[in-house]
């Protein structure tokens, strides 16, 4: 990473800052964090990294997901179970389909900031400063709810500290087991509308389970698992407060998250946000959307990723449905010729976003499945590994995308419209997603092994007679 002073982005151009009103709150604020534990460890750091460098070598896939934004008020053990457990559920289905370990990563413990289109909203001819999450300002359209307050920032240090604490718990006590875990999708699969498509796969599923137990293994041993943190790194003296030296290395970490990523909104080259991640160790991931460019591509690569570590940049195509079959071959292509080894990652969330006309902001299923898919044929055609998925979900029942096997319209998006910001795919529906990648991935391997040589006809006159035949096993 660059040796420079870390606190030299702030001599550089910052996108989506707060307009803090109270500098001497802040300062106060960014020292008691700065003094404060981190909230992962550097270990852990290099762990992920490790991970996404297969990831990269198309030997791991990566399934990222989580809330759009995180708030202060959700944070408890059942929301956080419940996320958890649909990682874990979506997890087992790809992992068996796709025949390779599949890197679990959170929008969790740190997901309390978001980048917005216009500083300001107005209402009724008021004009407020608009909601930049709950780590800046409250949802609530007040002046006193929208003013910006640095002591937020200490509440979501806390509230991170409160998830990661729940989620490692989770994760070692054997909720993670993955009878427990095969269960609950058994669970789906009866219950969804959907269900009946998705017997097959869970009846293969069931038959290796019962393979590895016939074998002498323990599936209990599969009680543990690997859950990582990650969040879009936005606000920049939060994140810079929380940067520890590791004293075995002496390299720098943000230890406010395992991944932290930059937005499309934020990846100017010359920026704060690229300058403040390039001085990090971190696994970075960086969005791309329609307007991304090869040039773009190739200098992200030589500032974020000078020394071509696998796994240590993950690039995350935004393009919408419509335009990632066009746009993503030649980003591909610019990358390969860098000869880094990065992770591609589809993000079919932010660009398939419109207003249905009760004027709730959702996304449709169908074209969610669209860009993905569009995102595995590009790959497919170029020979490169399409690394994984980068997804807005939730755990609950919301409703909040329209589609999907147990059908949500766009009449129902009020009875559960929950989110502080986009809308997320609720617990059916990223079910089925995870369903639907598994049959395409099963769909690749039938498309790539050959078929099997026929039996040779023999006369059964010449055949010996045993006295073991029986004509009921043939």
């Amino acid at each position: 990473m660059e040796n420079s002073n870390l606190e030299s982005w702030r001599a550089l151009p910052a996108a989506q800052q707060p307009d803090w009103p109270d500098p001497a709150a802040l300062h106060s604020t960014l020292s008691a964090l700065a003094s404060a534990p981190p909230l992962v460890f550097a270990r852990e750091c290099d762990t992920l990294l490790d991970r996404l460098g297969e990831v990269a070598r198309g030997k791991a896939f990566l399934l990222q997901g989580g809330d759009c934004a995180e708030t202060l008020d959700s944070v408890s053990a059942e929301s956080v179970r419940n996320k958890l457990e649909v990682l874990l559920q979506m997890a087992a289905v790809l992992t068996y389909a796709a025949a390779v370990p599949v890197v679990k990563v959170g929008r969790l413990a740190g997901q309390y900031a978001k980048p917005r289109s216009q500083p300001t909203e107005t209402r009724d001819g008021v004009t407020l400063p608009s909601y930049r999450g709950d780590a800046v300002n409250g949802l609530e359209f007040t002046a006193r709810s929208r003013d910006p307050d640095p002591a937020r920032l200490q509440r979501v240090y806390h509230a991170s500290a409160a998830t990661l604490n729940l989620l490692r718990a989770l994760t070692a006590s054997g909720h993670a087991d993955l009878d427990h875990v095969h269960e609950w999708n058994r669970d789906f699969v009866a219950l969804s509308p959907a269900g009946r498509r998705y017997e097959r796969l869970a009846d293969e599923i069931d038959a290796a389970l019962g393979f590895i137990r016939a074998c002498g293994m323990n599936t209990s041993t599969l009680r543990t698992t690997e859950v990582f943190a990650s969040h879009e790194a936005l606000l920049l003296d939060y994140e810079s407060a929380l940067v520890r030296t590791d004293p075995d290395t002496g390299r720098r970490y943000a230890l406010s998250g395992h991944m932290i990523w930059i937005g499309e909104r934020t990846r100017q080259l010359h920026g704060a946000h690229v300058a403040f991640a390039a001085q990090v160790s971190n696994p970075v991931g960086v969005k791309l959307g329609p307007d991304a460019g090869a040039d773009d591509v190739r200098a992200l690569i030589d500032r974020l990723d000078p020394h071509r570590t696998p796994g240590r940049l993950t690039f995350v195509a935004r393009m919408g449905r419509g335009r990632v079959r066009e746009q993503l071959p030649g980003l591909v292509e610019a990358v390969r010729t860098t000869g880094a080894e990065v992770v591609w990652a589809c993000d079919p969330m932010h660009g398939n976003t419109f207003t249905a006309p009760s004027g709730h902001k959702t996304r449709h299923f169908d074209d969610i499945l669209d860009e993905i898919t569009g995102f595995f044929e590009v790959h497919r055609a170029l020979g490169s590994h399409p690394g994984g998925v980068h997804v807005e979900l939730t755990g609950e029942d919301v409703t909040e995308c329209v589609g999907g096997g147990n059908e949500v319209l766009s009449d129902q998006l009020h009875l559960r419209y929950e989110t502080a910001c986009d809308p997320r795919l609720n617990r059916g529906q990223s079910m089925d997603l995870a369903f639907r990648v598994a049959e395409w991935y099963s769909a690749e391997k039938r498309r790539l092994t050959p078929p099997r040589p026929g039996p040779v006809a023999t006369d059964p006159s010449a055949m010996p007679a045993r006295a073991d035949y029986a004509a009921s096993l043939t």
